[in-house]
């Protein structure tokens, strides 16, 4: 037999996250923290990362000189770290879109719509501590527009916020979704948040939050209507 025929497939032995880069790459999309990749995942692809991960983790553990062999509260620690990220408070990166459907707007309803607050769970993409917080979302919908389920709007809020984020972003990204989902004439969406980064760490302060803003189409022109939705929503509650 010879050599060529006893040597493994290079495939078979790389990390299936360096499989998954290549297939970003030649797509010559980008994978940033906060963005999904779940069109170039095949499958077996989130099972085998959950291994790579957790001993990715291990290293982690062992480099901050912790016994998990003998320590019976991290014996287990890089699995459940690992599956935490890849299924859990990461998974808009690695999940599709939740399924939404859409409504046609049959009654030609055409005055403000308000949704929130919606509770949202994060994390800094710096720091990788929570962030959580509130989101309301102001639609001014025409009658071409798509009507979706109240429940829909928390799945998607879920989905964008479940990566990686900056707050600015994440609603940005937020407002992207909508628009393209619902096409209103305009869409407001707010939120407010606590950053464990500054909780925990750094300044150690508690009673900052942050808050802002992302206004499209009459919610940006018109400063009457800007001003009904954020009486509304009163963040004050």
């Amino acid at each position: 037999m010879s050599d060529a025929s006893q040597k493994p497939d290079a495939a078979a032995i790389q990390p299936v996250s360096a499989r998954i880069r290549e297939r970003i790459y030649r797509a010559k999309q980008r994978f940033h923290a906060n963005d999904n990749i779940a069109a170039f995942l095949e499958p077996g692809d989130l099972e085998a990362l959950l291994d790579e991960v957790e001993g990715k983790m291990k290293g982690v553990l062992e480099s901050l000189v912790i016994d998990t062999e003998s320590d019976h509260n991290t014996q287990d620690t890089a699995r459940r770290v690992a599956k935490m990220y890849l299924t859990e408070v990461f998974r808009g990166r690695y999940m599709p879109a939740p399924s939404v459907t859409e409504f046609p707007n049959a009654e030609r309803l055409n005055e403000l719509m308000i949704v929130g607050p919606i509770t949202v769970r994060s994390a800094c993409s710096h720091h990788f501590c929570p962030i959580m917080g509130r989101l309301w979302i102001g639609l001014m919908p025409n009658e071409h527009s798509n009507l979706i389920g109240l429940s829909k709007y928390s799945r998607l809020a879920e989905w964008v916020m479940s990566r990686p984020q900056i707050q600015e972003e994440a609603i940005t990204q937020m407002a992207e979704l909508l628009m393209r989902k619902v096409s209103p004439d305009g869409l407001a969406v707010v939120m407010e948040a606590d950053h464990f980064c500054m909780h925990w760490r750094g300044v150690k302060d508690s009673e900052t939050k942050m808050i802002n803003s992302v206004m499209r189409g009459s919610f940006l022109k018109d400063a009457a209507l800007r001003r009904e939705f954020l009486s509304l929503i009163n963040l004050k509650n």
